[in-house]
């Protein structure tokens, strides 16, 4: 495969884009037999293998990705949409190539698979593989979801039991359950759900008589959140990971 389009594949815009960057002596790449020792390279039609190549452009190292996957770890403030109406978009704490990476649909870059609430913070999953993408939001598959909840009032083992029966929603009249749920203290409940409904944990609280005050997603999947990933932060999706969250966490089936 061609570097200048390699280049176009992984978001660095149009191959005369790519092709310039090449030119310019802007990128480098890790030869297998050197992988310590970025070499230049200023020829945009030089062949490589693109599989397992790594390369830097402008003194950023990136790693060729057939297909992206990635975790954020979602700040509060910000707006899972590419258009934000009010607070900034989470795309914009993503590196330009990432947004710009080519489809074949009309929409380009890594998309966000569901959303958070502008004040939710947590795990959130992108990607530009549309399959994983529908896999991963289907309620056919109950990926289970784990959220830490801080409640206004003291919880009750009443309310517990009643999440873990169901609720009733005001706009469906079939119950929505929790998968589990843990009073870890008087006013933090861990919540897992295996579906997605709009503000499903803040109306859940309410139809148990609580109220959310701070929502946190902390897994999904058998995925957690790592701590060393700080709001804002981002990172690949290793092959570990993503088969982890397609595991169901400890005591759910």
């Amino acid at each position: 495969m061609q570097l200048q389009d390699i280049l176009y594949s992984q978001g660095f815009g149009t191959r005369r884009v790519c092709a310039g960057l090449i030119q310019q002596g802007f990128v480098q790449v890790y030869e297998s037999n050197s992988p310590l020792a970025p070499v230049k390279c200023a020829q945009a039609a030089t062949e490589f293998d693109a599989v397992g190549l790594r390369f830097q452009v402008q003194g950023v190292d990136w790693p060729y990705a057939e297909r992206a996957y990635l975790m954020l770890h979602k700040p509060a403030g910000t707006e899972c949409s590419q258009k934000p109406s009010t607070y900034p978009s989470i795309y914009t704490l993503l590196p330009a190539p990432l947004r710009q990476r080519p489809q074949k649909g009309a929409v380009q870059g890594v998309q966000a698979i569901g959303r958070l609430d502008q004040d939710t913070t947590g795990l959130l999953l992108l990607t530009d593989d549309g399959k994983f993408i529908h896999r991963m939001s289907s309620p056919r598959h109950h990926v289970p979801k784990v959220y830490e909840v801080t409640v206004k009032h003291p919880l009750t083992h009443a309310q517990v039991s009643q999440l873990l029966a169901g609720v009733v929603l005001d706009d469906d009249p079939k119950p929505v359950r929790a998968a589990a749920c843990e009073a870890v203290s008087d006013h933090h409940l861990r919540l897992t759900l295996t579906e997605g409904k709009y503000h499903q944990v803040k109306r859940m609280l309410a139809a148990v008589s609580n109220r959310v005050e701070g929502l946190h997603r902390s897994q999904i999947g058998g995925l957690v959140l790592p701590e060393d990933l700080k709001p804002g932060q981002w990172r690949w999706l290793t092959a570990e990971d993503l088969a982890l969250i397609q595991a169901a966490p400890p005591g759910l089936k």
